[in-house]
């Protein structure tokens, strides 16, 4: 049987659920609007306009998420801004780094309970955060911790930012060894399918880029959204006037695997979906990254190689070979290395820019959503023997 995954009809749908209860969006926040909707927002709460500009600066500008700390506005300003603009969204429930501090792991939990990933990672040159964008995720790649858990639901435009923020600040505290003391690179590549939350991280991404106080001031080149294949919304990415990279997470050049790898091929096909993904290419000038994670006697044959690289020969496109991190329990492995760099060498041989990516996070979880499954688990096997005690 083949599991389909959830596929909205609409870019603009509701909140999916694969719960039994529907979770609510949190509270409005802050990053969820723009300057002029803040200064509209704090003078209905009674306040001076200028506020907005102030507590932005906090927020974006010195990365100040507690309005406690935000010293210079009077003490009632503060109680009445908590409530209305600045509540929690993101509590941290585990935090874990590994390779000495250069890659650090958060798993979050939102108001209702969700529980969402992000990921920070510092290289010499550069500082990149992984972020999610919905809890869970509905596109059921069989291979994707994530994937196996089913969505829960899309996250809010601050749910999305506010994690950025939060890792910004860890980057600016100097904890990320040996990398500079600012976050540089933002990458939806965590949690959740991003072009199926499209109206909120496209507004994220806004958020992102804006310059302070309205923002946090990112260069747009230096975002990179992926998908599993969404052509509409790729389509609608194009018309956006934004320059942002598209990750095409393809992981197979041929629709009969395709379609099992990732099952929204079953609806947009490998062609449909690389043609998409050229012409936002010849759009923005933006070279598409086409991500492939190497799979052991899944998808690593010299044959589908050398079709890879006949489908990209010549295009605006270069390919993120990933190690798979495989998931506990999982029937899913990593390539051995002479057959990874057999099916680099043909690749390159195409004509075709190809990197291997680097192995970080594996002895803290690293997979997107390996440590969210994991508290899943402990919280079942919790409760069950809490029941247990009880029936004693």
């Amino acid at each position: 049987m083949t599991i389909l995954p959830v596929i909205p009809t609409s870019l603009d749908q509701p909140d999916a659920v694969a719960t039994k209860r529907r979770p609510s969006m949190p509270p409005r926040h802050l990053a969820d609007l723009d300057l002029a909707a803040r200064q509209a927002a704090v003078t209905g709460l009674g306040e001076p306009a200028f506020r907005a500009k102030q507590i932005s600066t906090h927020y974006f500008g010195r990365l100040v998420r507690d309005v406690d700390a935000m010293t210079d506005l009077p003490a009632a300003s503060r109680a009445r801004l908590t409530g209305d603009l600045l509540p929690t969204l993101l509590t941290p429930v585990r935090e874990l780094a590994c390779d000495d501090g250069a890659t650090r792991k958060t798993l979050w939990r939102l108001h209702d309970g969700s529980l969402v990933e992000s990921v920070l990672m510092g290289y010499p040159d550069r500082v990149t955060a992984c972020i999610s964008s919905q809890a869970g995720c509905g596109m059921a790649c069989p291979f994707c911790a994530t994937g196996q858990q089913g969505l829960t639901r899309n996250l809010s435009i601050a749910e999305i930012v506010d994690q950025v923020v939060y890792l910004a600040g860890v980057a600016a505290s100097g904890a990320v060894t040996g990398s500079p003391p600012r976050l540089s690179r933002v990458v939806f590549m965590g949690m959740g399918e991003p072009l199926a939350n499209y109206p909120r991280v496209i507004e994220a991404v806004r958020r992102l880029t804006a310059p302070a106080p309205e923002g946090l001031g990112l260069s747009q080149r230096h975002i990179t959204v992926s998908t599993v294949g969404l052509v509409p919304a790729i389509r609608r990415l194009t018309g956006e006037d934004l320059n942002v990279t598209l990750a095409l997470s393809l992981h197979a050049p041929d629709d009969d695997l395709r379609d099992e790898l990732v099952p929204v091929n079953q609806r947009w096909k490998v062609a449909e979906v690389l043609d998409a993904a050229f012409d936002y290419a010849a759009q923005t000038s933006r070279r598409i990254s086409i991500e492939y994670a190497l799979i052991r006697d899944v998808n690593d044959q010299p044959w589908r190689a050398d079709l890879l690289g006949k489908l990209l020969r010549g295009k605006l496109a270069h390919v993120n070979l990933i190690p798979l991190n495989p998931t506990p329990g999982s029937k899913w492995d990593a390539s051995p290395k002479p057959v990874e760099r057999e099916f680099v060498r043909r690749l390159r041989e195409a004509g075709v820019a190809t990197t291997v990516r680097d192995t970080r996070g594996r002895e803290i979880d690293g997979a997107c959503g390996q440590l969210a499954a994991g508290e899943l688990t402990e919280a079942s096997a919790g409760g069950a023997a809490a029941d247990a005690e009880v029936a004693q």
